[in-house]
């Protein structure tokens, strides 16, 4: 799925450790879920201050769902 790929592609550009970025993907009725696992110290800089950042990266990810036909939500996961 190339969603996962554009926010792969979003976060690595964003953190200091990228090769701990994963995305998992889970699909259901209501439509997709994007779990996205990062390492602890990059917490942060995704989420931007006020939750300014990971806002535009979910609405990113919407606009992206919108093109394609399906929904498309965002959880940040902590390890």
């Amino acid at each position: 799925m190339e969603a996962v790929e554009f926010l792969k592609f979003i976060v690595t550009s964003l953190v200091k450790t990228p090769q701990d970025v994963e995305v998992e993907i889970k699909e259901d009725e209501m439509g997709t879920l994007l779990l996205l696992k990062i390492n602890k110290n990059d917490m942060w800089t995704v989420i931007g201050k006020g939750g300014k950042t990971i806002d535009a990266i979910r609405t990113v990810l919407r606009v992206y769902g919108s093109k394609t036909n399906a929904r498309v939500n965002l959880k940040v996961v902590e390890e």
